[in-house]
């Protein structure tokens, strides 16, 4: 598959996110967990077989991860969650949008400076992957701690929406 090709599947599948989160949905652990782990394992699977991968490759991987953390964690906290016929339900407010710009812009600046000094593994399909699955891991750990601290489990199948029973969650 080619570079263009992946990459607009990484938008177009980043865009179902963002949508999704906006729209609100009962969260699964399969969804908030696992797929984001799995996203983060093909990613530095990928960058393990990338050749010529230098120092400023590794210093704009490790900004861009340190950065698409942060925003996880925030991303986690600022999420609205609540219990909703007693499992998980979440919804990031519309301001969260700042979050995800800050992520994408921040993804957008490291490539910009790191493409000129080399690094082109920092640009490639495999560090995209790498950094999504780093903050949708970030933004899962956040998610699971306050569920877990309120006492309200995942959702036994990913989808759909429960509407009734609702608790706000701290």
């Amino acid at each position: 598959m080619s570079n263009v090709v992946s990459v607009f599947l990484i938008v177009a599948v980043v865009a179902v996110v963002i949508g999704r989160q906006l729209r609100g949905e009962s969260l699964g652990a399969r969804r908030v967990l696992l797929l984001p782990a799995a996203v983060f394992v093909v990613g530095a699977a990928k960058l393990h077989g990338t050749a010529g991968v230098g120092a400023a490759d590794v210093a704009a991987i490790a900004t861009s991860v340190a950065i698409a953390g942060a925003v996880g964690l925030a991303q986690g906290t600022a999420m609205h969650l609540e219990s909703r016929a007693g499992t998980l339900w979440g919804r990031m407010p519309v301001r969260g949008l700042w979050l995800w710009a800050v992520l994408i812009g921040s993804r957008l600046v490291v490539t910009v400076v790191a493409v000129p000094l080399g690094a082109r593994a920092a640009s490639s399909t495999a560090s995209i992957l790498l950094v999504l699955g780093t903050n949708r891991l970030a933004q899962a750990a956040v998610i699971a701690a306050r569920a877990a601290a309120a006492g309200v489990p995942f959702a036994p199948r990913d989808g759909g929406s429960a509407a009734s029973g609702r608790a706000d969650l701290p």
